[in-house]
């Protein structure tokens, strides 16, 4: 079984550790909405760096009346 031939100083375990530490998340400020987002990304809306680069999907209408879900009424 392999075994540490000298123990670690707190010195060098704090070093390694050092690079452990959790960031918190970076957002910006949507100029368009006012909303929050992540840097470099496209919005919700399409937009990016003030310019529409997609278009918005249509909201998609379901028929309930349609599906029956396989049985017959």
């Amino acid at each position: 079984m392999a075994v540490p031939k000298k123990k670690t100083s707190t010195s060098r375990r704090n070093n390694r550790r050092s690079h452990h530490a959790l960031k918190g998340v970076t957002v910006v400020e949507n100029k368009e909405t006012g909303e929050f987002q992540l840097p470099h990304r496209m919005s919700v809306d399409g937009f990016y760096k003030g310019r529409r680069i997609v278009e918005p999907k249509a909201a998609k209408v379901e028929d309930d009346s349609a599906d029956t879900g396989g049985q017959a009424a």
